[in-house]
C-alpha cells in the first residue's frame, strides 16, 4: 500500500496540470488578449451607435415626439405617441399574465413540486430549454394560437401573450433563485410554530425574497420592452395614427416603430429613429433603476 509520504514524493515529481499550465502560459496570456479586445470591441461599436444616436435624435426630442402621431407625408413634424401608449399597454398586458403564473410556477416548483416525480423533472428540463428558444418562435406559436381561438393577431392580447410566453421562463428561474437564496432556518421557525406550508411561503418565504423577484421579473420586463421580432410575427401595424383604448385594439411599439423609421432612405426619418431609441433607452434605464431601488431598499443579508 502507497504511503502518503510516497504519494507526496509522486506529486512533486509529476506536478498537477494545472500547474504546468499556469496563468503565465503563452496561452493563458493569448486568450486573455483575445477576450479584453473582443470586450472593447464590442464596448466601442456600443458606445459608437450610442453617441450618433444622441447626436442624430436630440434635435428632435421635442414636444412633437411625444403628442403627435407617425406620419409618412410630414416627417420633420411627426411622432411617436402611438408607439409610447402602444408600448404601455402591450407591457402593462404582459406583466398582468405572466407575472403571477410566472410566481406561482416558481412557488410550487421549488416549495411543493416532488423533484424526484418525472413530471417534475420533465418541467425543469424544459423550463431551461425555453429560456433559450429564440423571440420569434414566441411570436410564431402565439400566432397559431390567435388563429387556433378567433383572436385577431394584431391586438394588445396577442401582442401581450407572446411576450409573457418569452419572459415566463425567466421570472420563473429568478423567482426560484430568489426563493432559494431564503434561509432554510425562517421556513423551520414557522413551520415550528405551527403555521402551514402554504402560510409558510405566504407570510415569510415570499416576502424575504421580494428583493430578487422584483429585480428579475422588472429586468425580465425590461426585455420584452425592446423586442420586435415577436410582435412582427403577429402583424403588429408599423403605422397607426389612433391610441390603444384597450387589449384588443390594433398597436405598434417603439421598437417596432423604430424599425419602420430606421428602414426608410428619408433623413427626418432616421432622425425620427435616432430620437425614439433615445426615449426606449430612456424607458429602459428607469425600469432598471426602479428594480435597482427595490433591491436596495428591501435587501437583507443572512
Amino acid at each position: 500500500m502507497a504511503t502518503i509520504g510516497a504519494l507526496a514524493s509522486s506529486a512533486v515529481a509529476r506536478p498537477l496540470r494545472a500547474q504546468q499550465h499556469s496563468d503565465s502560459s503563452p496561452a493563458s496570456i493569448g486568450f486573455l488578449v483575445a477576450l479584453w479586445a473582443a470586450l472593447a470591441f464590442a464596448i466601442s461599436a456600443l458606445l459608437a451607435l450610442l453617441v450618433t444616436s444622441f447626436i442624430q435624435g436630440l434635435p428632435r426630442l421635442d414636444a412633437n415626439l411625444f403628442t403627435q402621431y407617425a406620419s409618412e407625408l410630414h416627417p420633420e413634424t411627426a411622432g411617436a405617441r402611438a408607439a409610447i401608449l402602444g408600448s404601455f399597454w402591450v407591457i402593462g398586458t404582459t406583466a398582468l399574465l405572466a407575472i403571477p403564473l410566472g410566481l406561482a410556477a416558481a412557488v410550487y416548483l421549488e416549495e411543493f413540486a416532488d423533484p424526484r416525480r418525472w413530471y417534475n423533472k420533465l418541467v425543469e428540463v424544459n423550463l431551461q430549454n425555453l429560456a433559450a428558444v429564440p423571440a420569434i418562435l414566441y411570436g410564431m406559436l402565439t400566432a397559431g394560437l390567435a388563429l387556433s381561438i378567433g383572436l385577431r393577431r394584431g391586438v394588445v392580447l396577442a401582442g401581450g401573450i407572446a411576450l409573457a410566453l418569452l419572459i415566463l421562463p425567466v421570472i420563473i428561474i429568478s423567482t426560484r433563485e430568489a426563493l432559494r437564496a431564503v434561509p432554510s432556518e425562517i421556513r423551520q421557525g414557522s413551520l415550528a410554530l405551527g403555521a402551514t406550508p402554504l402560510k409558510t411561503v405566504w407570510y415569510q418565504t415570499l416576502p424575504s425574497a421580494i428583493p430578487g423577484i422584483a429585480t428579475g421579473t422588472i429586468l425580465s420586463l425590461s426585455r420584452a420592452l425592446g423586442e420586435a421580432a415577436p410582435l412582427l410575427m403577429l402583424g403588429a401595424v408599423v403605422f397607426i395614427t389612433y391610441d390603444p383604448d384597450g387589449v384588443l385594439s390594433g398597436f405598434t411599439t417603439l421598437p417596432i416603430q423604430i424599425f419602420n423609421w430606421a428602414g426608410r432612405a428619408q433623413p427626418e426619418f432616421q432622425t425620427l429613429a435616432s430620437a425614439a431609441i433615445i426615449v426606449l433607452l430612456g424607458m429602459l434605464l428607469m425600469m432598471n433603476a426602479v428594480a435597482i431601488a427595490i433591491r436596495n431598499r428591501y435587501q437583507k443579508r443572512w
